[in-house]
């Protein structure tokens, strides 16, 4: 048996299980299962606690159609509380190794403050298949041009400002943006409309996953985009379908951190034949 807990953050909701004794190698499709809203538990990824040489623990993280993800805001402020509830660290500060390398969780009240880490905007770092920083590039699909904003925070994030947040059809748009030409590894898409130079509103087609309630990294590439076409100042609040994020882009150290909730929802076990 292997026990394993349901977790959301703003409704991003996960699978979280402690595989630092388990023996499993076909971990993608055991996320491609469990990751089922009908046939399995239900979740838009699988996390997985282990063991780290570089810092406390490590993260890896399963989408539901297999395929693995540098990295998850609403994901590592989950498996944080998972870490302090148990017991796991007593640390107000966590160091958890990720694909995009050590981030920082830290006790913020209720709430979870993360180090997300320096932006990156470098074309062929994203990776996107350009050079130099990509603001506001117009990018064509069928139709529609779209002025993309392309940001790294260990993951790729396509962000595109709109007007309307209601007209922006995520569901159409957001599968054929992921899968363009210009991104070799695939990208999250956010759409984002300004409400003031302190509020934004956003939308995500999670690379992998499709639409999801939030997406933690997702709203970290949005208010630096926001930020670089000087819509916004450097401090947002971050309205998504799941909930608010507070996201500071502090300009001493050019370090990103996002501040949110993580919730423990049931927990289980699983018989893996």
């Amino acid at each position: 048996m292997i026990e394993f807990v349901k977790m959301q953050g703003l409704g991003n909701d996960f699978i979280v299980i402690d595989a630092r004794k388990l023996s499993i190698n076909n971990w993608p499709e055991l996320a491609r299962q469990l990751c089922h809203r009908r046939l399995g538990i239900g979740a838009d990824q699988l996390l997985l606690l282990g063991d780290s040489h570089r810092g406390q623990y490590s993260m890896r993280i399963y989408n539901p159609d297999g395929s693995e993800a540098q990295m998850c805001g609403n994901g590592i402020r989950c498996l944080a509380k998972y870490i302090w509830d148990r017991g796991l660290s007593q640390a107000d500060c966590l160091e958890i190794e990720t694909l995009a390398g050590i981030i920082r969780p830290r006790r913020a009240g209720g709430l979870v403050e993360v180090d997300m880490g320096q932006p990156i905007l470098e074309a062929e770092r994203i990776p996107v298949k350009l050079s130099g920083r990509i603001i506001a590039y117009p990018l064509e699909i069928g139709e529609h041009l779209f002025p993309i904003t392309c940001v790294s925070m260990g993951n790729p994030h396509c962000v595109i400002l709109v007007e309307n947040l209601a007209n922006a059809h995520v569901e159409a748009w957001g599968p054929q943006i992921e899968r363009h030409h210009l991104f070799p590894e695939r990208t999250n898409v956010e759409f984002v409309q300004v409400i003031s130079p302190q509020e934004i509103k956003m939308r995500v087609w999670e690379r992998g996953a499709g639409i999801t309630p939030a997406c933690g990294t997702g709203a970290c590439a949005s208010a630096v985009a926001a930020a670089l076409n000087h819509k916004t100042g450097r401090q947002v609040c971050v309205h998504l379908d799941g909930g608010d994020l507070q996201i500071r882009w502090q300009e001493d150290n050019n370090r990103v951190y996002m501040t949110g909730p993580a919730v423990e929802v049931f927990k289980g076990a699983l018989s893996i034949t």
